[in-house]
């Protein structure tokens, strides 16, 4: 036999990228395939696995109810505007439905949108370590650095998916329950009904910025330990955690870089012009936390020992 065909042979060979019978099937990208069309693969592999496992689409369900409750619950009991009672946006819902968007988001920003983030980051390497196919993952031609990097983007789409279902839901539920039309600001101003869910896409997508910076949190935990579970209460613990220090009076000069202190700053897209500088810092802070945490991740999980 030739040399030519005895390396024919080996390349066609089936047992050289077959995955081991009963292990969890994900595509991953051959040796022949183009590095861009390599990633393409291992990101829809990765979506597939997150947007079809059963936990993290009932969460999605279980968010969407959100607006449907909030929009019942005001118009059988619509607050007195005059009181200033209740969250913010909370009072303008009656006079225009498109104000429960903002205020569904209001609602879900500070535990159950984090919460919905970190049950998939925390799950994103740790539950592959506990189900033993991340090693498995590592053995084929999948660079640590490109693993890391799809998973993040895969929580991060699956934030921002959760964010468009709330504003969405809470959109048609309003349209459906309130009168609507065009749209006062925060600051009084009026603008069309149009230009009101341009400024929902923006508002949607400043909450997505926060969740990202939560999902870069969770998915350093997910690396240091082989328990799902454990990085998901971890991940919430932190937020949680950095939600009360925003809190505490005597720690205001930590409060400009605390993860969670900018959140509700989209308040300020609602405003005619736009208020810029709480939204800003509000993503720079984001930024930084992003930048940080996936650094730490990535450090982590170049070094790891892969065992299972």
């Amino acid at each position: 036999m030739s040399s030519a065909e005895a390396t024919a042979g080996l390349r066609d060979s089936p047992s050289q990228n077959s995955a081991p019978r009963g292990m969890a099937a994900r595509e991953v990208p051959a040796l022949s395939d183009d590095l861009g069309r390599g990633r393409g693969r291992l990101l829809r592999s990765e979506l597939r696995l997150v947007l079809t496992r059963l936990r993290n689409v009932a969460l999605l369900a279980t968010l969407s109810s959100g607006p449907v409750l909030i929009g019942v619950a005001v118009k059988l009991a619509a607050p007195d505007s005059s009181d200033g009672e209740g969250p913010p946006f909370l009072t303008s819902i009656t006079q225009n439905g498109l104000f429960l968007a903002f205020t569904s988001l209001v609602v879900a920003l500070p535990v159950f949108l984090p919460l919905a983030v970190a049950v998939v980051s925390g799950e994103a390497v740790a539950g592959e370590a506990s189900l033993g196919t991340l090693r498995y993952l590592l053995t084929t031609p999948v660079d640590r650095t490109r693993l890391l990097l799809v998973k993040y983007v895969s929580i991060v789409i699956y934030g921002s998916l959760a964010t468009l279902l709330i504003a969405t839901v809470g959109v048609v539920t309003g349209v459906l329950l309130f009168p609507v039309g065009d749209v006062t600001l925060l600051s009084g101003t009026t603008v069309p009904y149009a230009e009101g869910l341009l400024r929902t896409l923006l508002v949607a997508g400043y909450v997505t910025a926060a969740l990202a910076a939560v999902a870069a949190v969770g998915l350093l935990i997910s690396t240091l330990t082989e328990v799902p579970i454990a990085a998901m209460c971890a991940t919430v613990v932190v937020v949680v955690l950095l939600e009360i220090l925003d809190q505490v009076p005597q720690l205001d000069f930590l409060d400009s870089w605390l993860m969670p202190h900018d959140w509700l700053a989209f308040g300020d897209l609602l405003r005619d012009p736009i208020a810029l500088g709480g939204v800003a810092h509000g993503l720079l802070v984001q930024a930084a936390y992003v930048v940080v945490f996936l650094t730490l991740a990535w450090a982590r999980m170049t070094s790891k020992d892969v065992t299972s």
